[in-house]
């Protein structure tokens, strides 16, 4: 049987283990609305996200992620409905092993951590896929990106409707 070939998402020849910071953007199988929803506004309050408990075994995973990592900072977060999206920052290169320190391992083990609790506790059947299968990456190229970033996370639930993971 022929496989698909898949298109390649990393950057060529970029070494992931490079200290600098990484916008991450981790989706859920077929973008399905498990993490949570997000909650009408009103005058006063902005939209906000009402996390599952699903959503919330990520949630914790997240913050977890940098007592498993010694080179690692999660600078910003946040889980939406069908998507997360992270700025990951190496803050030093980890020897002998760099690539035990490196993006897509972080990721991995993020996406093996959560997808085993989730199972651990009944939330979904042991079949049922959790992840699309890779994940978006972007290497922050200066402050302003950074800048740039941030201001899109922290603003991501108010404009929910309009994001392009929004179905």
């Amino acid at each position: 049987m022929d496989l698909p070939n898949r298109k390649r998402t990393r950057l060529k020849h970029y070494d992931y283990s490079t200290p600098g910071a990484y916008f991450v953007t981790i989706c859920t199988c077929n973008h399905q609305k498990i993490l949570g929803n997000i909650t009408d506004g009103d005058m006063y309050t902005a939209p906000s996200m009402q996390l599952s408990a699903i959503g919330t075994v990520a949630q914790n995973a997240i913050l977890e992620i940098e007592e498993h990592y010694a080179n690692i900072q999660i600078d910003k977060w946040v889980v939406m409905p069908n998507h997360i999206h992270m700025i990951v920052r190496i803050t030093a290169r980890m020897n002998p092993c760099p690539t035990a320190y490196d993006i897509p391992n972080v990721v991995g083990k993020f996406k093996a951590a959560v997808t085993r609790e989730i199972r651990k506790e009944g939330l979904r059947a042991p079949t049922e896929k959790i992840w699309q299968f890779s994940y978006h990456d972007h290497v922050v190229r200066g402050q302003a990106d950074y800048d740039a970033i941030w201001t899109y996370i922290d603003n991501n639930p108010a404009k929910w409707q309009e994001d392009c993971f929004y179905r």
